[in-house]
């Protein structure tokens, strides 16, 4: 069982779990705005997460002098080795338009992962920026990509998929800090930190509430995905009301993280009815 263990914890730590909620946003992006599925772009947003989350990850590290070279930090080079390999392969099958916007992308995260101005941290102590940086990345690589790659009009329905999404990474974001609300630096500002766990709570349910809400304009469109993005709705509900500082680590690194792979399950399963 310790194998075992230690083999799910590299998949966890190697941010190859974080890479496939992201291919499933995207596989649900070409599902719900009806674009031609692309095996390239999907692709690129799962071994593109992985070199980016390892990068913001072991960057400091990297950076600390010469760090001792144990046998899973050898892994994770190798695993982010690879997924560059994999990153920089499906970059060029990707046409003009979406090889520029993934570039705007990665100088966010570069911004969020260095310190580029004197005397100043980087992006990710910046107080109270954070989790909207990551929330835009994610919209940009989840969405807007997937529909520049495609060719599509800018139509209603996409301007209200990324507002959608927006509101439920940010929710997602939530479970996280809370989660780290005993280990974050009092600096960081985070929304915890700032009005408090109950209110963070009840702020994360407001936003599912504007989610439904928008949800709303698309239900005679496609009622299936309707009835999963209720499903969606209450899962991501569940896990905020039961996020706490005393949950395990696999409560955000594992099933928070989930939540878009189920909610990928549940349209997969309502469209074969």
């Amino acid at each position: 069982m310790r194998i075992f263990k230690r083999i799910f914890d590299l998949y966890l730590q190697g941010s190859m779990h974080v890479a496939l909620s992201v291919y499933c946003l995207i596989r649900i992006t070409e599902i719900v705005l009806a674009l031609p599925p692309n095996p390239y772009m999907a692709g690129f947003g799962y071994f593109g997460t992985i070199v980016g989350y390892n990068f913001i990850k072991y960057d400091a590290l990297a950076r600390s002098g010469k760090p001792k070279l144990s046998l899973n930090l050898r892994l994770f080079i190798t695993i982010s080795v690879l997924a560059f390999i994999g990153t920089v392969y499906c970059f060029f099958k990707l046409n003009l338009m979406t090889q520029v916007v993934s570039a705007v992308v990665f100088a966010i995260t570069a911004l969020y992962t260095l310190p580029f101005f004197p005397n100043h941290k980087n992006a990710r102590s910046w107080a109270g920026f954070k989790i909207y940086m990551v929330a835009l990345c994610w919209v940009g690589v989840t969405v807007v990509l997937p529909l520049f790659n495609a060719d599509m009009p800018m139509t209603t329905d996409f301007y209200i998929v990324c507002i959608k999404r927006f509101i439920l990474i940010v929710v997602l974001l939530f479970v996280f800090e809370i989660i780290d609300l005993a280990w974050d630096d009092p600096h960081l500002k985070t929304v915890p930190q700032q009005i408090g766990v109950q209110h963070t709570k009840q702020l994360g349910i407001a936003l599912l509430l504007v989610f439904l809400f928008l949800e709303l304009f698309q239900m005679e469109r496609n009622w299936r995905h309707f009835t999963a993005s209720i499903f969606l709705i209450l899962i991501t509900q569940a896990f905020l009301l039961f996020a706490n500082e005393k949950q395990a680590k696999y409560y955000t690194s594992f099933w928070t993280e989930s939540i878009p792979v189920f909610w990928l399950l549940m349209i997969l399963l309502l469209e074969r009815s």
